[in-house]
């Protein structure tokens, strides 16, 4: 399970996949590998995507996480497993493995969370404006 103060918990923009060009990891939408609290996450390169169940760990004494995952290739089923590791540089260097084939390494970046303000009412009585605020 990946808490929230896990330094690897949120999404990551997948910044490079050396056995793709750069075009086919975002095919179909922009690269990412996101691990949530629950241990539970998902992936999403190229025509990939999967779903992970995750486990923290450490890999030469660096936070790591560890997860197998379900999903499909191309509309074609698919599983494996996989690892990340967070690097001094606060990239996360990894691998995505398909069971019985081929696996493919990757380096992500933190992708920035989205914040969003709560509505707050200005004025009295008559008409109230309200603000939103999204960054």
């Amino acid at each position: 399970m990946l808490r929230q103060t896990n330094k690897l918990a949120g999404r990551w923009r997948i910044i490079e996949m050396p056995d793709f060009d750069d075009e086919y990891a975002d095919e179909e939408t922009k690269a990412f590998i996101r691990f949530d609290a629950d241990g539970m996450g998902q992936f999403h390169f190229g025509y990939v995507h999967g779903m992970m169940d995750c486990q923290a760990t450490t890999r030469d004494g660096k936070p790591a996480v560890e997860w197998s995952w379900d999903g499909n290739d191309e509309h074609h089923d698919a599983m494996g497993r996989g690892w990340a590791v967070l690097e001094k540089d606060g990239t996360l260097s990894g691998v995505v493995c398909f069971h019985l084939g081929d696996k493919f390494s990757f380096r992500a970046k933190k992708w920035p969370e989205k914040k969003t303000v709560k509505k707050t009412s200005i004025g009295r009585g008559h008409k109230a404006k309200t603000l939103k605020e999204t960054r």
